[in-house]
């Protein structure tokens, strides 16, 4: 079940419209749901809990960090994968125990060492050889045992866009094939560190299962080598990277046809059930650390058209979001559907939609099938719940945007709109 969908022309938001929510908290809103989001995380955690593996499933804050939802998650399990200090301060406010956090990051700075180390967290993961090692100097200096699993990069392509693919060679992330060995033989021999695991996290919106099985194969191999040396290997830590369907979420008579994904997406408890069954075999503890599949699909961005402008070459929908509220389309050329948030039978027209902000990449869609829009029209962006608000910024002095969660009948503010007068804070 989508908990999106369009009843009688109207787009809904578990069992509220859309239009009433924009009406009563002003756009452009995010709006989050409940449901979807427990449904996303328990088709992950089931196959984990049915497999019998001891596990930890570790929800990647920056994919979304509202307190709401970290609140959420916390709730039913979910530790939690932080990539800074300020990752681990919510982790800890919200509820996430502390033997299911685990600090990833290739720039950890002192700071955040001693502050994760005094915490007392289940584990770093380490990128680099000098990382360890100023690890280690501060444990030392504390006078505690760091948990560490150390990344390796196998050079495997995920098949995603460059950006955020980050398992090959050219890759700032992990420590090459070539250096491994010689990476763990030094930190095994380094005081106050415990290389307790073997990390491997090679991208983000893998839509096929075949780079997961690459990967594995290459852990196991790698884990026997390791072991051989007499490290106790406990842990493999599988990262994330889950894809999910931007395209034809919302099909109706009304809505033009969009690229029918659904054949490049393996179901998610697959992705999960496939890794499980090669990882089984190694006995090992597993923790992955999955964000966007357990919240984009859970939420959308809501705007309003201000303008139309016809160009000599395009038209224009200049709409009330843009860059600031969703970096994504700007940063990645990345593709949301975009929907009215009331059918209408006028037809159809290839815009652009458009934000208010003074830069040429603000965009939401280019060359968009859409039914014409007219001025105070709203809309809503769809799969906007991981990397929405996240990477939202005040450029232009533009405040963000609200947030809200929906749960069947009942919904909460979960975050203020910001107010002009914070700008200066």
């Amino acid at each position: 079940m989508n908990h999106f969908y369009f009843k009688d022309n109207h787009l809904y938001a578990e069992n509220f419209l859309v239009e009433d929510l924009a009406k009563e908290f002003g756009t452009p809103l995010y709006v989050y749901s409940k449901n979807q989001i427990l449904k996303n995380y328990r088709e992950i955690n089931q196959p984990l809990v049915n497999s019998k593996l001891d596990f930890i499933n570790c929800y990647a804050i920056k994919a979304n960090s509202n307190p709401e939802i970290l609140k959420l998650l916390a709730e039913e399990g979910a530790g939690a994968e932080v990539a800074s200090g300020g990752e681990l301060y919510l982790a800890l406010k919200f509820g996430y125990l502390r033997n299911k956090i685990t600090f990833t990051g290739v720039g950890k700075t002192d700071e955040e060492i001693e502050y994760a180390l005094r915490e007392n967290i289940f584990n770093f993961t380490v990128e680099s050889l000098q990382e360890i090692k100023v690890i280690s100097e501060i444990a030392h200096r504390l006078g505690v045992i760091a948990r560490i699993s150390i990344r390796v990069n196998p050079d495997i392509d995920a098949k995603t866009h460059p950006y955020i693919t980050t398992g090959m060679k050219e890759n700032k992330f992990g420590i090459d094939s070539k250096d491994i060995m010689d990476v763990f033989k030094t930190a095994n021999e380094l005081p106050n560190i415990d290389v307790i695991g073997i990390h491997s996290h090679i991208g983000s919106q893998i839509t096929e299962v075949n780079p997961y099985i690459e990967a594995v194969k290459y852990l196991g191999e790698l884990i026997g080598k390791v072991e051989k040396m007499g490290i106790n290997i406990r842990y493999i830590n599988f990262g994330g990277g889950f894809g999910v369907q931007y395209k034809n979420i919302l099909t109706h008579r009304y809505i033009p046809t969009e690229e029918d994904e659904t054949s490049r997406y393996s179901p998610l408890g697959e992705h999960v059930e496939s890794v499980i069954k090669m990882l089984s075999t190694y006995n090992k503890k597993l923790v992955i650390e999955p964000g966007r599949s357990l919240v984009a699909n859970a939420g959308i961005l809501v705007g309003k058209v201000l303008y139309t402008k016809q160009g000599e070459v395009k038209k224009f929908i200049i709409t009330d979001t843009g860059m600031n509220d969703l970096m994504r389309p700007c940063l990645y050329q990345a593709y949301h559907q975009v929907v009215p948030a009331t059918l209408k039978d006028t037809g159809f027209e290839t815009v652009d939609i458009v934000g208010p902000v003074c830069e040429t990449s603000d965009f939401l869609a280019t060359k968009r099938s859409i039914q014409v829009m007219e001025r105070g029209d709203r809309f809503a962006v769809l799969t906007t719940g991981a990397y929405g608000y996240s990477l939202s910024s005040n450029y232009n002095a533009r405040l963000r945007p609200a947030e809200v969660l929906v749960d069947g009948d009942k919904h909460y503010l979960i975050r203020e709109r910001e107010k002009v007068e914070e700008l200066h804070y």
